[in-house]
């Protein structure tokens, strides 16, 4: 048997089943059901880059659940690809990698974080159940089927935001998280009818593959970039993401980050896969680069006052989102522009490319060395914590590669994706590219802050018991900061072998809708 043929199915497959099973393993005991949570996050992680490494060496790969005919023959001579398909190119096994790394470094640091807390079979189940609909958000080649793994990740999150069930912050946080969840779910529910009412296809490829713009479909584009918009935390449409970041045990949050760049996926996808560059003569493009200049600015701006850490980083996480939309939005606008423009437009796809892979990590860190911060000292306020840096060394280290990555310092990762977005941008309009450098400077601003407040400076009496977290919080840790410093010693490697084949399948909607309709494989 070739397994490799069966890698998008088994990315799937392991954690859903381990979610099943961990009920059972926590007859076991703590230590059964702490094995069954690294180790399937970690095989879901194996698969994940075997996933990738074959759709570079052999192109699209594309998995039929249900049967191994999967086209539909019609008396006109028409095959509509029908059965659950997913499909795989460079830009989702990319994806997918990203949310696999996120997802084993949760796994790893919630081994200790949670032993002091009860209930941690449920906790099991839903964060595995979570990584399974956010990797199938990046694998599917179905709308409907895109809107029902993004409901599972939905319910998991519910249950893991409001985990902390006995504090009323949690429940007000998972009940807001909720409503803008089913708001936005809807609204896909509704454009996917609506593509299906038209086109008699929920495949991507096939409806990319017949699709002409009307009045049906742009409406049909509005509720899609809109609910996408709203499910990664773009401004207006931020309010749940601060406070569920906030009060969603610290792995979960590690873990929401990825989720988050599940729907950014979903976006670019319909973006590139279904509408095609054609769709930068329409007021979509624009309407993306608003709502991430509007993220990036309003999201720093709220970060800068905040005192409570996780909070501070949630709204910063806003204001990434900007980043990538930015990239996004320039991308749509430019690329299919004949007056040499063109160039500027792949340029800006790359770098919101490279920033997903930078964001995902980076903030993901961040928000574990947050947690450790919690963890060792109790305490989320910034004015009540100080000279952390001589008791917590490790966490200080990664915090500070972690900052300086995210606030764009030569020559982290993050540097690097900015410049390819304020590159871009510039050439579109100046004033784009003034606002996303102002955002990086009160980055930096903000977390020089947070650097000075809680690391530096003289040591609380309160605080004089802390000491560093345990091996394997710090573990997960290691493995966000390995994957920064990888891509910050190696950015030609990174961009040439990991974020340009991203970029360029994503960009290929011909290659992407040949695969299934056109009889590519």
């Amino acid at each position: 048997m070739n397994w490799n043929e069966h890698f998008p199915a088994l990315l799937l497959i392991i954690p859903l089943f381990g979610a099943f099973l961990a009920p059972v393993c926590s007859l076991g005991g703590k230590m059964a059901r702490n094995i069954l949570l690294v180790a399937a996050s970690f095989l879901t992680l194996v698969v994940a880059f075997l996933l990738w490494r074959s759709v570079l060496a052999n192109g699209i790969q594309y998995y039929v659940m249900g049967g191994e005919n999967f086209r539909l023959a019609l008396p006109s001579g028409m095959a509509l690809p029908v059965r659950i398909i997913l499909e795989v190119d460079a830009f989702s096994a990319f994806m997918a990698l990203c949310g696999s790394i996120a997802a084993f470094a949760g796994a790893l640091f919630s081994v200790n974080y949670m032993n002091r807390f009860s209930g941690q079979s449920r906790f099991t189940s839903l964060y595995l159940l979570l990584a399974t609909g956010m990797l199938g958000m990046m694998i599917t080649g179905d709308l409907f089927n895109f809107f029902i793994f993004i409901e599972i990740s939905s319910i998991a999150s519910f249950g893991l935001i409001a985990f902390w069930r006995d504090k009323p912050s949690a429940i007000e946080a998972s009940l807001k998280y909720t409503l803008v969840s089913q708001v936005g779910s809807m609204l896909i529910l509704i454009a996917a009818g609506s593509l299906y009412g038209k086109y008699n296809a929920l495949n991507m490829a096939a409806i990319g593959s017949s699709l002409t713009m009307g009045t049906m479909e742009k409406l049909a584009l509005v509720f899609l970039v809109g609910s996408l918009a709203m499910k990664c935390g773009a401004f207006p449409m931020h309010m749940w993401l601060p406070d569920a970041y906030a009060e969603a045990p610290t792995g979960v949050t590690c873990l929401l980050v990825a989720v988050s760049q599940a729907s950014l996926y979903g976006l670019m996808r319909v973006c590139f896969s279904i509408y095609g560059v054609a769709m930068g003569s329409t007021f979509v493009p624009w309407m993306i680069i608003i709502f991430g200049l509007a993220s990036m600015f309003f999201g720093v701006s709220m970060a800068v006052v905040q005192h409570d850490i996780k909070r501070l980083m949630g709204y910063h996480s806003v204001s990434q989102v900007g980043y990538m939309l930015l990239g996004l939005g320039v991308g749509l606008l430019v690329l299919g522009d004949a007056r040499g423009m063109a160039d500027f437009g792949f340029t800006a796809i790359k770098g919101g490319v490279f920033h997903v892979f930078n964001y995902t990590m980076y903030k993901a860190l961040l928000f574990l060395t947050a947690g450790a911060l919690y963890y060792a000292t109790g305490k989320k306020d910034l004015n009540e914590m100080g000279g952390l840096a001589r008791r917590m060394p490790y966490t200080t280290f990664m915090f500070v590669i972690a900052a300086a990555a995210i606030s764009g310092l030569p020559p982290f990762n993050g540097f690097v994706s900015k410049l390819l977005i304020y590159e871009s941008s510039f050439a579109v309009h100046p004033s784009l590219a003034v606002v996303a450098l102002l955002t990086s400077v009160l980055t930096l601003a903000s977390f020089v802050k947070v650097f000075q407040t809680a690391f530096l400076g003289p040591e609380k009496n309160s605080l004089l018991h802390v000491q560093e977290v345990p091996p394997a919080m710090l573990l997960g840790m290691v493995v966000l900061t390995a994957a920064i410093l990888g891509a910050t010693l190696f950015p030609s490697w990174t961009l040439s072998n990991l974020v340009e084949p991203a970029a360029r399948a994503l960009v290929d909607q011909s290659g992407y809708i040949g695969a299934i309709v056109g009889g590519g494989m």
